[in-house]
């Protein structure tokens, strides 16, 4: 974990970011039964905010971008019925990238693949692994929940670049196998930072970083494997991708300064065009998540470790917590809001910490795993 910020340290945070967008097991890692994948794509060392231009291009020949943004999917929004909130979560599903071990004097690191967990809501409780599929050469770094509590999508990287996963689970939270989304316009892409499911569990978003530069949102019809991309050159790093109730459109967190509505009608690949700014959040700490309210009304977001509310029309924000940390927390709050809006969960170490929305009171259960509990970075947590 990285020590809590000084203000000396405040112009870090976007840095501690942008760390997080790399899967765990790319670049000096090799994976355990497999051979070497193409190194992830760089960010960028600059930082640019949302009143900054975005960078000239140098004088010289133009570069085609060596990933065109995809068009298959003409209608990206997600309008079927919203999978019912089933009342307060029963369970929650961790994912962690994989343990890296290094040998000796080597520089190269081995990483061994950890699988998925599913866990009991209220005690933290393990309760059975995700098995991994087949091809798949690195955990499931990335989660994101159904609003029904028993939908979840998974993201991991593979033989093929990085491939999507959804699974469901049984009323006694035991998973089924896990299905793997077709993939029509193939990612050519080893990493991503942030995945969503929308409510009625047939589209799937998710933000990575661009060779060269930049960022993108991509959208991805689970039934067909179409695909629709929205890029940037603004940003470096987008997070919180957030669907709204209505499958019409996207929040998100622009370099963890401006939260954004991007309207999935839009036409175009354009991000900027298509997106709304709603809130300008000033200060050291950065957002990296965001989650719609039910009503689809406002936006509940964490400035750092403050959790916030505001009208998805913009306004002042409303404080509906502040949950007290350890020494030695992260920098910024990433969390996971149940289906009926009521409940946020966040990881901390070891431990899953849930948020009590209405009255910012907060509980805590440690995590337990029955392969190698407590090595390597903390889970990630959805519920």
């Amino acid at each position: 974990m990285r020590p809590a910020p000084s203000a000396a340290l405040a112009g870090l945070a976007l840095a501690v970011l942008a760390s997080g967008c790399a899967d765990p097991a790319a670049d000096r890692v090799s994976l355990v039964g497999s051979t070497p994948p193409p190194a992830s794509s760089p960010h960028p060392s600059a930082t640019l905010l949302p009143s900054q231009p975005a960078p000239r291009a140098s004088a010289g020949p133009a570069v085609r971008h060596p990933y065109p943004p995809a068009t298959s999917l003409p209608d990206p929004r997600a309008t079927g019925a919203p999978l019912p909130a089933t009342g307060p979560p029963r369970f929650f599903v961790s994912a962690r990238g994989p343990l890296v071990r290094f040998t000796g004097d080597s520089k190269t690191g081995v990483a061994t693949p950890v699988p998925s967990a599913v866990h009991d809501a209220e005690t933290g409780a393990f309760v059975a692994d995700i098995p991994l599929p087949p091809g798949v050469e690195s955990s499931w770094h990335l989660v994101a929940a159904a609003r029904d509590n028993r939908t979840f999508a998974l993201a991991g990287r593979t033989d093929q670049g990085l491939r999507f996963f959804l699974v469901r689970l049984g009323e006694d939270g035991r998973p089924g196998e896990p299905v793997a989304v077709t993939q029509s316009d193939p990612d050519e892409l080893t990493s991503a930072y942030d995945l969503a499911l929308s409510a009625d569990g047939s589209r799937l978003a998710y933000a990575t970083a661009l060779l060269g530069g930049g960022a993108k949102i991509s959208v991805l019809d689970v039934a067909t494997g179409r695909r629709r991309d929205w890029t940037t050159r603004t940003y470096s790093l987008l997070s919180g991708l957030s669907w709204a109730p209505d499958g019409r459109s996207l929040a998100y967190a622009g370099q963890g300064r401006a939260i954004a509505v991007l309207d999935l009608a839009r036409a175009g690949t354009g991000l900027d065009g298509a997106s709304r700014i709603v809130q300008q959040v000033a200060g050291a700490l950065p957002i990296e998540s965001v989650a719609h309210t039910p009503d689809g009304g406002a936006l509940v977001y964490a400035a750092g470790h403050t959790v916030e509310r505001v009208a998805v029309s913009g306004g002042p924000a409303q404080v509906l917590g502040r949950p007290e940390l350890p020494p030695g927390a992260s920098l910024s709050l990433r969390f996971s809001v149940d289906g009926t809006g009521e409940h946020l969960l966040y990881v901390q170490g070891w431990r899953a910490h849930r948020l009590r929305l209405a009255d910012g009171t907060a509980t805590s259960v440690p995590i337990t795993v029955t392969e190698r509990p407590g090595e390597g970075e903390p889970p990630r947590a959805a519920w």
